[in-house]
């Protein structure tokens, strides 16, 4: 957009710094705007890739009220990715071709595999939803660890620079909180019955590991950029150790053990 040229980067940094809001029709700096749109199309990728893979689970949920909350999660997650849609069709992105061009709905077909921080296909989701979630026990691990995660990364858009983004996001934040209330409440029930104990812990092994990807390496040039912008606040290392010592604090207390986590460029080195 030609606006994207009519202020400086100094003269932008300082609006930031003051605590200014830069709205959808403001100039803005071209970097500024190719990195915040990066950050909503990941993020509205996820949101819809996410709803696709927790539709099945309406069908397959053990009770009705169960069929009703699942519904409800992904009514929240379709209003969340089309939230974020409309900031980036504010931004002159051609919302619908995108959501026509990829597969949203696809899934690794084996649930063992392990891609670590590996992309599978041109949309921009977080990787973890390429797995399949293949049992309730599954369902609930995912909401249980991946919706917290998204929780702690959703934490520093809360007050970013972008007013539209940070709008969308308050909205998004308290909902996404109901998501995990319902994870916590059912990994509880799951950890506690002897029947479903082993099978509980063996998801979180599975789930916090792959949820432990999605922060990203610490010290990104990338996530310094974020930062120099007021899109996020804190390094990718820091999000994830936020998260890290909220899922050690919430297993504890039901008697699950703590999984292990080894970085991907750790297991290269």
């Amino acid at each position: 957009m030609s606006m994207a040229t009519t202020i400086s980067e100094e003269e932008f940094l300082k609006r930031i710094a003051a605590g200014e809001k830069i709205e959808a029709n403001d100039p803005m700096p071209e970097e500024y705007r190719t990195h915040l749109i990066n950050l909503l199309e990941m993020q509205a990728d996820s949101e819809l890739s996410g709803a696709y893979g927790y539709i099945p689970w309406i069908e397959k949920a053990p009770t009705i009220h169960e069929k009703l909350l699942v519904a409800q999660i992904v009514k929240d997650e379709i209003r969340h990715a089309y939230a974020i849609n409309k900031c980036l069709e504010e931004l002159g992105i051609d919302v619908e071709e995108r959501v026509r061009q990829q597969d949203f709905a696809y899934r690794l077909t084996e649930d063992d595999q392990n891609i670590g921080s590996e992309r599978l296909k041109a949309d921009k989701r977080v990787n973890i939803f390429y797995y399949p979630i293949e049992t309730w026990t599954d369902f609930i691990m995912f909401n249980f660890c991946m919706d917290r995660g998204a929780g702690h990364q959703l934490e520093d858009a809360l007050e970013c620079s972008y007013a539209p983004w940070a709008r969308a996001i308050n909205q998004i934040f308290k909902e996404e909180m109901m998501h995990v209330n319902h994870g916590d409440q059912w990994v509880e029930r799951l950890a506690k019955d002897p029947a479903t104990r082993d099978e509980v812990q063996q998801a979180l092994d599975k789930w916090f590991n792959r949820t432990m990807n999605i922060f990203g390496r610490p010290g990104s040039k990338r996530n310094a950029l974020y930062r120099k912008w007021g899109l996020k606040k804190r390094d990718n290392n820091d999000v994830r150790e936020s998260f890290r010592q909220e899922i050690e604090e919430k297993v504890s207390k039901v008697g699950l053990r703590m999984p292990e986590w080894t970085p991907d460029y750790e297991k290269a080195s």
